[in-house]
């Protein structure tokens, strides 16, 4: 499994990271030893609001190589919605199996057609933002319709992961990888 991992001027960093952190484990407690991911942006700087930068590794390339996207969220989101080149590099994961988002990024998931007749969830203060983009927003913290998988504000982005982690591998390897993060 390959992941690509969305980031972006104006991200929220706590939305990549516990998700990350939570699939990172797959690999090093070797319920999925081969998944693999990339950190990919459209263009640099990535930053977030206060000035953390990541320098991604891969820039502008298409997104159809991989098994899954994660769209995290943040403040840059309100801008990239109306980024049509953003945008059209976002729908070159159109035949990517897992489309997934956690808070503001079911913005940019939205805006380039991928949750059009989907159920779907983002940050609380967004669910009004997200009406035209989905069939129906769902007020809770994870949502999984068909090959699309949203979670709420910035908190779910942990909850997410172990989402995955049970998903990808099995219930024993996520109640494994919560002991070892003493994530109750």
């Amino acid at each position: 499994m390959k992941i690509a991992y969305i980031v972006f001027d104006g991200i929220t960093w706590l939305d990549m990271f516990g998700v990350y952190d939570a699939i990172t484990r797959l690999k090093s407690g070797k319920y999925i030893p081969d998944i693999e991911w990339e950190f990919c942006c459209f263009s640099t700087p990535v930053k977030d609001l206060y000035g953390l930068e990541m320098v991604p590794w891969k820039k502008a390339n298409t997104l159809n190589n991989y098994n899954a996207i994660i769209v995290p969220g943040g403040h840059g989101t309100r801008k990239l919605i109306q980024d049509e080149n953003f945008l059209n590099w976002i729908r070159t994961a159109e035949n990517v199996e897992y489309k997934i988002s956690i808070c503001t990024g079911s913005l940019i998931l939205g805006a380039a057609g991928f949750l059009k007749s989907k159920r779907a969830t983002t940050n609380y203060l967004e669910y009004e933002t997200l009406k035209p983009f989905c069939g129906e927003v769902v007020r809770e913290r994870i949502v999984e319709d068909g090959n699309i998988i949203t979670a709420g504000a910035v908190a779910a982005s942990l909850d997410l992961g172990l989402y995955l982690c049970e998903k990808w591998a099995s219930h024993e390897a996520v109640k494994e990888i919560q002991k070892k993060m003493n994530y109750h």
